[in-house]
C-alpha cells in the first residue's frame, strides 16, 4: 500500500499515465516523406524523382523481370493478388488416414454418435414416416454409444491441483 508521500518510480509512472490519459500523440507533419514511400504516388515537384513531364511517368511500361523469373510483383498483380511461383506455393501435408476402431464394439458406439443423429434429421427434414421402435432404436443406439464410449475411456489417476490443461 502506498502512502501520500511516496514517491516511488512505479507511483510516478502511474501517475504519468493518468495524466496523460486521452491525449493524441503529436507526429511530425511530412507529408513529402510518407508520399515518396508510397508505390504509384506522384512525387512532390521538389523530390528527386520529379521532372514535370508526364513522359517520364510511362517511360519503362514493361515490368521487370528477377532472378526468380517472376515479374515485378508490384506491376504484375492479378485480382486474387500477386503471381507465386509454383514452388514457392503452399502445399498443405496429406490429411491422416481415417482412424480405425480398435475393436468393433467402437465402430458401433462411433457409429451410433454420428450415424444415428444424421438419420434422425433427415427422417425429420423429409417427414419420411418411421415406425415408433426405429426411432427409439436410433435414441437407444446413440445414448448407448455415448455411454459404452465414456465407460471404455481410460482412467488415468490425476494430480489434485491439475486442471487438464497440460497436454
Amino acid at each position: 500500500m502506498t502512502t501520500p508521500g511516496d514517491e516511488s518510480r512505479t507511483e510516478l509512472a502511474w501517475r504519468e499515465i493518468v495524466e496523460h490519459y486521452g491525449e493524441r500523440a503529436v507526429l511530425p507533419d511530412e507529408p513529402h516523406a510518407r508520399d515518396a514511400g508510397r508505390a504509384g504516388s506522384p512525387a512532390s515537384p521538389g523530390s528527386p524523382g520529379a521532372s514535370g513531364d508526364a513522359a517520364d511517368d510511362t517511360a519503362d511500361a514493361t515490368p521487370t523481370t528477377y532472378d526468380d523469373g517472376l515479374d515485378d510483383p508490384v506491376a504484375d498483380v492479378d485480382d486474387d493478388g500477386p503471381r507465386v511461383a509454383e514452388v514457392d506455393r503452399f502445399r498443405p501435408p496429406d490429411a491422416p488416414p481415417f482412424p480405425r476402431p480398435r475393436t468393433w464394439q467402437r465402430g458401433v458406439a462411433w457409429s451410433g454418435l454420428f450415424v444415428a443423429p444424421v438419420l434422425a434429421l433427415v427422417v425429420g427434414l423429409f417427414s419420411l414416416g418411421l415406425p415408433r421402435l426405429v426411432g427409439w432404436a436410433l435414441v437407444a443406439w446413440f445414448v448407448g454409444g455415448f455411454l459404452y464410449l465414456v465407460r471404455e475411456m481410460p482412467r488415468a489417476p490425476r494430480d489434485p491441483w491439475d486442471d487438464g490443461s497440460r497436454i
